[in-house]
């Protein structure tokens, strides 16, 4: 397998991020529409000879492009949630929903490794630099996606956060545009498509039974009454159903008998065909119960140490290993423990853990658990977005032109789902979505606003919506075609948190402070969790007793390693900020280097430390 020109060395990042974990002890916690670019405008220019450079970078310019969409053609789901095709192409994917089958998979994979040697065929040294930087990313993405086959048997295709029975009704409910007469015409054909599509699904799950491959009993039993819970209503009141009928409501070109014609066929298809695929995957599920046991992590199956190696590599960007990432997680622990345990004091606070009295003051800091409370909580989210848009003025030279917008989840997903940030599309018809699920311990001021800023502004919304925006880079990652970098994403929220502590954004709302603390904490613990199921044998009630709520616990046990990539990331990010402030002393200015990390787009820490360096040698 061909390998980069240059890639950056992983051990001495393995170093710096375990001093960084004890040197972050030391510090504080409290410590307009951007335009296209453009250069001096000059008459009569000379067209250039294109050089021997120039060819290149524009030859691997359109393999990125053609590349790209000859993926995301197999990819009508994706294609739909980034409007990646224009017209009658785009068109046409939305009436397609993407296969669930280990076939579509293996050919993915096949088309990785063509891509790989095509890849391998381009001059790196001839590149621009911008083009090698996309040339390296490409790189690194799909020989996640060739390595990462070797593993996929043991992902499991139904399961309660993230399997097709989530995907597929988040896709319709949240992604699919109805603004037009074709647009609700192609709802109602991905609709048909859902029984297919689900029983796809539902046979991988039974041929992965056959094999030995279980979730462990309490994913089942999490999946199964998240199943019935999305069946239980009569078919009309399903939110597939109701989000279409809603959405119609404003649409001008379709009249009210029309409208509820349409509304009538949704609920015909619901009933006809996707309550029945349902039922099917539940008592395929069922049918494991009596196999199951308890067990959680992934060193429970044939080569699961090496499955969970592959994807702390795939989700930290990092060579770190389980152990460092646990040693990292106890360290960053104990100090937040002991910043949190300060402020508490102040507050009055002084009996119990740190735990029992944070427990005390979300309880305190409760909405009502009823229509005025989520409806109250909603308000808060929606004012807080608005300030934190202010704010962010003095700290980013360029922000998106994208809104963001709050909407709570549909009620059948409150039980499982954690608050989630879904990117606007390349044509900027829908804006960014900031879902939130209003079950009981969802509904309390406490951390709200640091919540707010992960994942909207400046943190999730920032980072991806200038992504989308960004024409400056190949449309593959734009939209991430081949996958997102969660090191990267998710270390640039919890950054966005710890900036807004820096930035005074608490002043003077310690409960708010001790909001972001307890945030960082959750995510410290994390590292400890995530590494503890899958690689020391934790059981899930250890992992709770640790201080984990028992559907974050379930979602890590589905999605090993993901947990990990928040609090290295951000770790690193302060790392890197660090370094080049004291690299350029009073030259640096913290609008520069924000503007430089989100325009080069998500990519591997590895990567980011290279055009950090290079920003640094630029002199800020």
């Amino acid at each position: 397998m061909s390998r980069p020109a240059h890639r950056p060395r992983t051990a001495p990042l393995r170093a710096a991020l375990l001093a960084a974990a004890l040197a972050a002890a030391l510090l504080s916690a409290c410590a307009t529409a951007p335009g296209p670019m453009s250069s001096a405008s000059s008459t009569a220019t000379p067209v250039p000879t294109i050089s021997g450079d120039a060819a290149v970078t524009t030859a691997t310019e359109a393999f990125f492009a053609g590349f790209s969409d000859d993926w995301m053609r197999r990819q009508p789901s994706s294609s739909t949630a980034s409007r990646y095709f224009d017209g009658d192409v785009q068109a046409a994917l939305d009436r397609e929903l993407t296969p669930q089958t280990a076939a579509f998979d293996d050919a993915s994979v096949a088309m990785a490794r063509e891509g790989l040697a095509r890849l391998a065929t381009f001059d790196r040294a001839a590149m621009a630099e911008a083009t090698r930087v996309s040339a390296e990313l490409m790189q690194w993405q799909l020989e996640r996606i060739v390595e990462g086959a070797r593993f996929s048997h043991l992902q499991y295709p139904l399961h309660q956060f993230g399997g097709a029975n989530v995907g597929l009704p988040n896709l319709m409910t949240v992604v699919h545009p109805v603004a037009s007469a074709r647009d609700a015409d192609s709802y109602l054909a991905r609709l048909r498509l859902f029984a297919p599509r689900m029983g796809e699904a539902v046979a991988e799950a039974r041929a992965q039974a056959a094999r030995g491959v279980l979730p462990p009993r309490f994913i089942l039993h999490a999946t199964i009454d998240q199943m019935r819970n999305f069946v239980s209503t009569a078919p009309a009141g399903n939110p597939l159903v109701t989000t279409y009928a809603a959405r119609l409501a404003d649409v001008d070109a379709i009249d009210d008998a029309r409208r509820a014609a349409l509304v009538a066929e949704a609920t015909a298809i619901v009933e006809g065909g996707v309550y029945p695929a349902w039922r099917d995957g539940i008592a395929a599920l069922e049918a494991q119960l009596p196999m199951s046991t308890d067990d959680a992590g992934l060193w429970r199956f044939p080569d699961g140490d090496h499955a969970y190696a592959f994807r702390l590599r795939q989700f930290t960007s990092t060579d770190l290993t389980a152990d460092d990432i646990h040693a990292i997680g106890l360290r960053e622990v104990a100090r937040i423990e002991g910043e949190m345990d300060a402020i508490l004091r102040t507050l009055g606070r002084t009996d119990g853990t740190v735990k029992a009295r944070v427990v005390q003051l979300h309880k305190d800091l409760a909405y009502s658990n009823d229509d005025a409370g989520r409806a109250e909580i909603m308000a808060d989210i929606e004012t807080m977005m608005r300030d934190a848009e202010r704010r962010a003025e003095a700290l980013f030279n360029i922000r998106p032109t994208s809104r963001v917008v709050a909407r709570p989840y549909p009620e059948y997903r409150w039980a499982s789902a954690a608050a989630s940030y879904t990117a606007p599309p390349l044509d900027g018809s829908r804006p960014g979505v900031y879902q939130m699920p209003l079950r009981p311990d969802r509904l309390s001021r406490f951390g709200l606003r640091t919540l707010v800023y992960h994942e909207t502004v400046p943190g999730h919304h920032f980072q991806v919506a200038l992504a989308v925006e960004n024409d400056a880079l190949p449309k593959f990652r734009q939209t991430r075609a081949l996958g997102g970098i969660s090191a990267f994403s998710e270390g640039w929220a919890l950054y966005a948190e710890r900036l807004a502590v820096e930035e005074g954004w608490y002043e003077g709302d310690a409960e708010g402070l001790l909001g972001q603390l307890d945030a960082e904490l959750f995510r410290a613990r994390r590292l400890v969790v995530d590494t503890g199921l899958h690689a020391k044998r934790w059981t899930r009630q250890q992992a709770i007793d640790y201080g984990i709520p028992p559907s974050e616990v379930d979602r890590y046990v589905v999605i090993p390693g993901q947990a990990t990539s928040y609090k290295i990331g951000q770790l690193e990010m302060i790392r890197l900020r660090d370094k080049a402030r004291a690299a350029l002393g009073n030259r640096y200015d913290p609008r520069a280097f924000h503007d430089r990390v989100l325009l080069t787009g998500t990519v591997p820490l590895t990567l980011l430390e290279h055009e950090v360096d290079a920003y640094i040698a630029g002199g800020g």
